[in-house]
């Protein structure tokens, strides 16, 4: 049953006893995939180191068999919508950095995508309005209310698609300014669409939500949905999605519930424990002073790696037994710690915030 489910996962035909779940193409999001199919098969917690300590799938399973483990989580099931819906605690951070600046786009989710060939405005529409009465976190928004901050769910409404024609030169600055537009997060609606017209047959369309209903796991969800509703649409059949059981409100009652019966306080108790109480700031050599306040004005430089050292690391890591991203990680640390003299080197990485 194991081997039958890291097949399933690394998308290989099958898995000996003898064979390495990182050496297979095994990452640490694929790992993460394993522990949570466990955890439904066995009933109880799987510890997501006992992967990495024992990577081969013999050694695996012997180390499941005298785990003890903690119990499961309870499960998550749909609630009522009469009460108040709280929000999660990655909504929550959301609505803490949107208060500090409103206006910024840091948190914006776009996704822009190329429609080449005849467009049926209607099936599009049709869609859009489809999508959004499937899934209430696109008809979200927040409210302050009693002291503290819950989730609205509006009804399921007509999408508002902005058509307008563009010149192909002003498509990118075009783009993104909308992006750029700031959402207010007690008002809605939180997704915004454009359709730009480059040509009869030559269109792009521009999807931008707020982080707060929406990640890139979700968006990638919502473009699948999306193409399969529009086909469907648009040669005039009925679409064929499965039934959604629970909803991301549905979610963040189930954590709060969680957190609050002991979870939040056994998680804070490690990460102090290994945190430590005081928090460094990396004190780097710049040649300008740190600016007062974050302007996200960023830039990023993509650089090619040879496949020779590509093939190294990839090596290495596997004789560590850590996957790739571990070591990148640790040498990007180590990179800090040289310019920086500083021994304790806190990088922040963006998560799937998927198991």
């Amino acid at each position: 049953q194991v081997a039958a489910l890291w097949a399933d996962i690394l998308g290989v035909e099958r898995v000996g006893l003898a064979d390495h779940f990182f050496e297979r193409g095994g990452h640490s999001l694929l790992a993460m995939q394993v522990i949570s199919r466990l955890r439904n098969v066995l009933g109880r917690e799987v510890a997501l180191r006992s992967l990495f300590e024992h990577p081969r799938l013999q050694g695996f399973v012997a180390a499941l068999s005298t785990e003890s483990g903690m119990p499961l989580a309870p499960p998550l099931v749909a609630v009522e919508r009469g009460q108040p819906l709280p929000l999660s605690y990655a909504q929550e951070r959301q609505w803490f950095l949107w208060q500090l600046d409103p206006h910024s786009a840091a948190y914006h989710v776009p996704s822009a995508l190329r429609l080449k060939g005849r467009l049926d405005p209607v099936a599009l529409q049709r869609s859009f309005d489809a999508l959004v009465a499937r899934h209430e976190s696109l008809r979200t928004h927040l409210k302050p209310e009693d002291g503290r901050v819950v989730q609205v769910i509006g009804a399921p409404a007509s999408v508002e698609i902005a058509q307008v024609d563009v010149d192909a030169s002003a498509l990118r600055s075009q783009v993104e300014a909308y992006i750029a537009q700031p959402f207010d997060l007690t008002q809605g609606p939180l997704m915004r669409v454009w359709l730009l017209r480059v040509a009869a047959d030559d269109h792009v369309l521009v999807l931008v939500q707020h982080h707060i209903i929406s990640d890139g796991g979700s968006m990638q969800v919502m473009v699948d949905e999306l193409v399969q509703l529009y086909a469907a649409f648009s040669q005039g059949e009925e679409p064929q999605l499965p039934a959604l059981p629970i909803q991301y409100a549905d979610y963040a009652v189930w954590q709060r519930q969680w957190m609050e019966a002991g979870e939040k306080a056994r998680q804070l108790a490690y990460w102090r424990d290994l945190l430590g109480g005081e928090q460094p700031v990396l004190e780097l050599p710049l040649d300008h002073a740190r600016p007062s306040q974050q302007s996200h004005r960023g830039a990023s430089l993509d650089i090619r790696v040879p496949a020779a050292r590509v093939t190294a690391l990839r090596a290495l890591a596997q004789r560590e037994d850590v996957t790739l991203f571990m070591l990148l990680l640790a040498s990007f640390q180590a990179l800090l710690h040289r310019y920086s003299g500083q021994r304790d080197i806190r990088v922040g990485v963006p998560i799937a915030n998927r198991n």
